[in-house]
């Protein structure tokens, strides 16, 4: 009895992707569905970085399809391909850019930009193009946390070329002063010189831009969400009343902007004793929960207050490279996976399918 397309795609609605809970027919992963007598092969596309799951996941795919009667060879393919996503009507794509990610907060002092930076090496750990950009002029930390010294390059006096750590592309406003050098800045100044390092960067062909912006819902922040092309936020909180109530604030500021919010995650979520293993809630339980829950948001992942976690980013390798097996990896991994499919999930960008319309007097 010859095997049918059908009864593939039966099968393949068994195998579940565990980062989206959709299985791969009704997601339209998988494409290309070919049958041959008793061989079948078919090619399964996820919309997000995961290099660490294809391999996982094309087995599961050949054991399902194996336990169909009559199958006797299967080639799966399992591939990644990240598109651009939408941003806000009236603001257009940066060059050599698929999508940004602000990641932000209401205050200072919640771990935002080490957030920021161990995102961005996740999602790189798991095959994607990335770039940060540190839009915290006042306090630029990402120099330090990338452990890059030196000053970006220009080719023709206009441009800058990207600085390069740990395989991701950087620009910051420290690599351009000395680190001691204060920003007595206005605000028009401020945003004038964070949106050249963002669009006079000559950005290599980023899956994802990561942008660290500065804490707070000043003015600054509210131009900066106006006017650069953001794909969606994520916002960093701690667990206690006061960083969750202007975690709010910052996330309904991109709300007013048109901004999606692709989830909150909550830092310093609980310590545990270097010296006998103890955990407490020190800040603090369940603080992000219930903000999601208020606010009709996903929370993402909830990360310790760890010494290894500062003492390895303040020494410029953060633990997603420092410590890749380590826990604090697999927790940030897991929260960039997630950042990724809700992005996956959004509207696609399908402005450069269209040409532009160029109108002439004749």
């Amino acid at each position: 009895m010859a095997v049918t397309v059908e009864q593939v795609e039966t099968a393949l609605k068994a195998v579940i992707d565990a980062n989206t809970g959709k299985d791969l027919v009704s997601s339209k992963s998988a494409r290309n569905i070919r049958v041959d007598g008793g061989s079948v092969s078919l090619e399964v596309e996820l919309g997000y970085p995961a290099k660490t799951q294809l391999e996982p996941m094309r087995l599961r795919i050949e054991q399902a399809l194996k336990a169909v009667p009559g199958v006797t060879a299967v080639k799966a393919s399992v591939t990644s391909r990240i598109v651009p996503h939408g941003v806000q009507s009236g603001v257009k794509l940066i060059p050599g850019v698929k999508n940004i990610i602000a990641v932000a907060s209401g205050k200072g002092g919640v771990g935002k930009s080490t957030t920021a930076v161990n995102l961005a090496l996740a999602l790189a750990a798991e095959g994607a193009q990335v770039g940060i950009l540190d839009a915290d002029i006042y306090g630029p930390s990402q120099p330090l946390m990338l452990g890059i010294t030196g000053r970006p390059e220009s080719k023709d006096g206009k441009s800058f070329e990207p600085m390069m750590g740990h395989g991701l592309q950087a620009n910051s406003i420290g690599f351009l002063i000395a680190p001691d050098q204060p920003m007595v800045w206005r605000g028009p100044m401020v945003t004038s010189a964070l949106e050249q390092l963002l669009r006079d960067t000559r950005w290599r062909d980023l899956d994802y831009l990561i942008v660290d912006m500065p804490p707070g819902t000043g003015d600054i922040q509210l131009t900066l969400a106006q006017k650069v092309p953001v794909t969606g936020a994520v916002i960093v909180t701690t667990p206690q009343d006061v960083a969750l109530m202007d975690a709010t604030k910052g996330m309904k500021m991109f709300e007013k902007v048109g901004i999606p919010i692709l989830g909150i995650v909550e830092n310093m979520s609980i310590h545990t004793c270097s010296k006998c293993g103890h955990e407490e809630h020190i800040f603090g339980e369940g603080g992000a929960e219930r903000m999601a829950k208020a606010n009709g948001a996903e929370v993402l992942g909830h990360l310790p207050l760890d010494i290894a976690i500062r003492e390895q980013t303040d020494a410029g390798k953060p633990p997603v490279v420092a410590d890749p097996d380590g826990r604090a990896a697999e927790l940030y991994r897991a929260i960039a996976r997630r950042v990724a499919v809700r992005i996956a999930e959004l509207q696609k960008d399908g402005t450069s399918k269209f040409p532009n319309i160029v109108i002439q007097n004749t």
